[in-house]
């Protein structure tokens, strides 16, 4: 993915929100329950369209019968049906998920790929997905995971000028402002500060601790 060239304004202004982001939130971390890669590439497919919490409380049936990429592929697709339908669009993700422990179990030995390019071939993963897997199972930071939270924010913020809803646009903008080795935990950050204070609908912007930085792009459309 080609990266736009930033200022050095930008650049300096990006590294100081995430200090004070890392200073706010220093436990931030991946909100989807996972022990290993196969685990976080599970869940994060049946995070589309669903809340982290209600994958947490689907998965850990369904790794305690499928613990592994082999015993998945081996499982009824009506089987995986039942244990992922609180998810959404559950006919579909558990067709994936079946289809990706069939690629896993004979093309990579049963373990989940450490490149890009191997996992986007996997079924019901895209980018974003394999962002997740790469950064927080392997600290691999190939690029910033943008989900709602972080496309609205890093409009609000000022970091990028694309469309909320623009995933691939504002990862380019995000990339070009911030070091790489903080990718994977810029999106933690936003994340949770998304949830807790600059929420969709009603952003606490008068207790925010970013309010003097923050343009607060959108906020009074």
């Amino acid at each position: 993915m080609s990266t736009p060239a930033a200022s050095r304004n930008e650049r300096a202004r990006a590294r100081r929100l995430y200090a004070r982001l890392d200073a706010m939130y220093p436990e931030a971390h991946c909100a989807l329950d996972h022990r290993n890669a196969f685990e976080l590439l599970v869940a994060t497919i049946l995070s589309a369209q669903c809340t982290d919490e209600a994958v947490n409380k689907a998965t850990p049936a369904l790794f305690e019968k499928y613990p592994t990429a082999e015993a998945m592929s081996k499982a009824k697709a009506t089987d995986l049906e039942k244990l992922v339908k609180t998810c959404g669009f559950y006919r579909n993700k558990a067709k994936n998920l079946h289809a990706t422990a069939v690629i896993l179990t004979e093309d990579f030995g049963g373990k989940v790929p450490s490149t890009m390019e191997e996992l986007l071939g996997l079924p019901g993963v895209a980018r974003k997905t394999a962002n997740v897997v790469l950064g927080n199972a392997f600290g691999i930071n190939e690029g910033v995971v943008v989900d709602t939270h972080v496309g609205r924010l890093s409009v609000r913020l000022g970091l990028t000028e694309a469309d909320p809803k623009n995933a691939v646009a504002i990862e380019k903008d995000l990339t070009a402002r911030l070091p790489r080795q903080t990718w994977t935990q810029w999106s933690h950050l936003l994340i949770w500060h998304g949830r807790a204070v600059c929420k969709a609908r009603k952003p606490a912007c008068d207790g925010c601790q970013l309010k003097r930085s923050c343009p607060q792009v959108g906020v009074d459309d």
